[in-house]
C-alpha cells in the first residue's frame, strides 16, 4: 500500500520578513512568498503578518486538495515548548510570546516552533546536504554566526533549548566583546560582519561601500588584502568547527549563510583548517560540505518539524 504523501506549512521569521512555503514530506514545495515586516514592526503586527501568511499556505493547500498535517515556525530567539522566551535582540519586544498555543488555536492544528537556525540545520538533515545522515552539525555564516547540532538524527539544544549557541564558542579568551557580552567569540572573529570590517580597515574603505560578495571578487583577483582577510576568515571559523568535531564528531558538518554560495574555494579553505586543527581521531569520519537549500532551509526545516513530530 502506498504511503499517503503528507504536507506542512513551513514558516521562516527573520529580521525583515516572513518566507512560508507549503511543502510536501517528499521535499516538494508547492508554494511559497513572502511578506515583509519591516525593521521597525511591533510585535503585533509581526504575530498578525504570521498569521496571514499561515493563511495563505493553507488557502494553497486547499486549492491543491491537499490536508495539512501541521505548522512548523522557525522563529529567532531561545525556544522552549512552543514558547519563544527572548533573545531575539532584531524584532521588537519578541518574548514571552507562546507562537504554538497562538496558532494551533487559530488554525486547529498541531505548531512545532524551535529556532531559526536550528531549523535551518534541521532542513538540510531531513532534505538537504546530510540527507544520510544522523550526527550534524550546521553553521550558518552571515551577520552573526547561528548553528544548529543534530544528534541520533534529533536537535539538540541542551536543557530547555538554551543551548547550542555555536557562534559563542570561545575562541580568543583575552579577544574583542562581542554583541552577546562575552568576549573572543567565534561570531566576533568569523562572522562576514567581522570580515567586512576587518577589509575595510585594512584597505582603508568605507565600510558601507564593502560586502561579502566585493571581497570574494577580490579575493579572486589575487588582491593582498581581500587574501589576507579570507585567510583569517576561514582559519577562524576552521578553529571553532574542529573543537565542534572534537566534541561531538559529527558525520558532517554543513557551512551555510549567504557567503557559503562564494563557490566550493570557500568550503575548501574551512575544511583545509578545521582538519588542521581537529583531532584526527575524532575527525575521521567528518566532512566537511556546503549547504544545499539556500533561502528555502528555514521553510523546509521548518515543515520538517511537523513530519518529525506528528506520526
Amino acid at each position: 500500500m502506498t504511503k499517503k504523501v503528507r504536507y506542512a506549512a513551513g514558516i521562516d521569521l527573520g529580521g525583515t520578513f516572513v518566507k512560508l512555503a507549503l511543502v510536501s514530506e517528499d521535499g516538494k514545495i508547492l508554494f511559497s512568498d513572502k511578506l515583509e515586516i519591516g525593521s521597525k514592526a511591533t510585535r503585533d503586527e509581526i504575530l498578525k503578518t504570521l498569521s496571514i501568511g499561515i493563511q495563505k499556505i493553507k488557502e494553497s493547500a486547499d486549492i491543491h486538495g491537499f490536508e495539512l498535517t501541521g505548522i512548523g515556525i522557525g522563529s529567532p530567539g531561545i525556544i522552549y515548548d512552543g514558547v519563544v522566551i527572548g533573545g531575539a535582540d532584531n524584532l521588537n519586544g519578541w518574548a514571552n510570546i507562546p507562537l504554538g498555543e497562538i496558532y494551533s488555536g487559530e488554525f486547529n492544528l498541531p505548531v512545532y516552533v524551535d529556532n531559526d537556525a536550528n531549523v535551518m540545520g534541521l532542513g538540510e538533515v531531513v532534505f538537504g546536504a546530510a540527507q544520510d545522515c544522523t550526527d550534524v552539525i550546521f553553521i550558518t555564516v552571515g551577520t552573526g554566526i547561528g548553528g544548529a547540532i543534530v544528534m541520533n538524527n534529533q536537535l539538540y539544544g541542551g536543557y530547555k533549548n538554551r543551548g547550542a549557541e555555536l557562534g559563542h564558542f570561545t575562541v580568543d579568551h583575552k579577544g574583542i566583546d562581542c554583541n552577546c557580552g562575552g568576549r573572543g567569540c567565534l561570531e566576533a572573529y568569523a562572522s562576514t560582519s567581522a570580515l567586512i570590517k576587518q577589509y575595510a580597515e585594512l584597505s582603508g574603505m568605507d565600510i558601507e561601500k564593502v560586502d561579502g560578495h566585493y571581497i570574494v571578487d577580490q579575493f579572486k583577483a589575487g588582491e593582498p588584502n581581500a587574501v589576507y582577510c579570507m585567510e583569517e576568515h576561514t582559519d577562524y571559523l576552521g578553529h571553532g568547527i574542529a573543537s565542534f568535531v572534537n566534541t561531538f564528531a559529527p558525520q558532517k558538518v554543513v557551512i551555510g549563510g549567504g557567503i557559503s554560495e562564494a563557490g566550493q574555494f570557500y568550503i575548501d579553505m574551512i575544511k583545509k583548517y578545521t582538519f588542521r586543527y581537529a583531532m584526527p581521531d575524532c575527525a575521521v569520519h567528518t566532512d566537511v560540505i556546503g549547504a544545499t537549500l539556500g533561502n528555502n532551509a528555514g521553510c523546509m526545516g521548518a515543515a520538517s518539524l511537523v513530519f518529525k513530530n506528528v506520526n
